[in-house]
């Protein structure tokens, strides 16, 4: 689960010397298939100068629509429904995954001018991409963003998991309806209205995307299991394929042996120095794990650990420069 309250902000300089050499070669990987490819995989180019958004605090409407020509443009839409979008069946081609040792940034409480040496961006979804970035595009798929309540309840309550006495299921820690992606039918009608947000963070611009809250199953109270899990990744995987984005698995350290099936192509890993785990990302990954920490001693130790890679110190809320809590360092 999120360990901090998401919202969009930079990813800085990964670790490393810290010069525009790092990362400027590209290298190519090949992406087993999902569901839904064509060709049964995908090649997969890690280019050193594109973009990513991600955030988990906006109060917007849960559609993007944002022009991929004009990263200023307002990407929120309140007259389109994000079910009728439908999940993507067009598109794909070349998937570009992030420059290893990139300077990163993480921004998912707000956008903002990312720092010099950034290569990389995580916003949320209802943000603009930073031009000339790798930009990610956060999206919490597998809950309910709490200003979206209303869209779930409203449109489509049989898709919120309910409990015994046909409550909403809560993750208490972040105050989010569960999603219900225990039976397939109900995995694939949500696949196309989060599928749709991925079609929308695409056109905006976006490389990738990260799909928040993989492991909502251990928060269900027993009634959704890690196989409904992987199921429901391996959809959102072929979706983001099919119109030519990357997609992270985002923490998860449990279901790490299942990426293949998964279909994922990279890893945004918070608080691994923290918890020990960023070699267990490493030995799946590679040099395709972005490293997010909000604790100067773990941001010491994963520079001193993992000098490969893109490792950004922030502070816990993601607040944005000017405010006093505001936290960035980059190695």
């Amino acid at each position: 689960m999120r360990r901090v309250v998401l919202s969009s902000v930079f990813l800085t300089l990964g670790c490393g010397d810290g010069d525009s050499e790092s990362g400027d070669t590209p290298s190519t990987v090949t992406a087993a298939g999902t569901q839904g490819d064509t060709d049964g995989e995908g090649s997969i180019t890690a280019a050193p100068e594109t973009g990513v958004t991600s955030d988990d605090a906006s109060g917007t409407d849960p559609t993007v629509t944002t022009s991929p020509t004009d990263p200023t443009t307002d990407p929120t839409d309140p007259t389109t429904d994000p079910d009728d979008t439908g999940a993507p069946t067009t598109g794909g081609g070349e998937v570009v995954l992030p420059p290893p040792d990139g300077g990163l940034d993480y921004q998912l409480g707000g956008a903002y001018a990312p720092p010099d040496g950034v290569q990389i961006v995580s916003r949320d979804r209802n943000e603009a991409p930073a031009p000339g970035l790798y930009n990610i595009c956060y999206v919490n798929g597998y809950q309910a963003q709490p200003d979206e309540n209303d869209f779930w309840l409203e449109e489509h309550p049989d898709l919120v998991l309910r409990d015994g006495n046909g409550d909403p299921v809560i993750d208490p820690d972040w105050d989010e309806m569960l999603l219900d992606i225990s039976t397939p039918e109900k995995r694939t009608a949500l696949a196309a209205i989060v599928g749709g947000w991925i079609t929308g963070c695409a056109e905006a611009g976006y490389q990738a995307v990260e799909i928040d809250n993989l492991d909502t199953y251990s928060r269900s109270d027993g009634l959704l299991t890690e196989d409904n899990a992987v199921e429901f990744m391996t959809l959102l995987s072929a979706a983001a394929h099919d119109v030519g984005v990357a997609i992270a698995q985002k923490n998860s350290t449990e279901i790490l042996g299942r990426a293949g099936e998964m279909g994922t192509d990279f890893c945004v890993a918070e608080e691994c120095s923290v918890y020990d785990e960023c070699g267990d990302y490493v030995d799946v990954y590679g040099d395709a794990v972005l490293m997010i920490e909000y604790g100067e001693a773990d941001f010491a130790q994963g520079c001193a650990d993992y000098p490969g890679h893109s490792i950004v110190l922030r502070d816990l809320y993601l607040t944005t420069p000017g405010d006093a809590d505001y936290v960035y360092d980059a190695c």
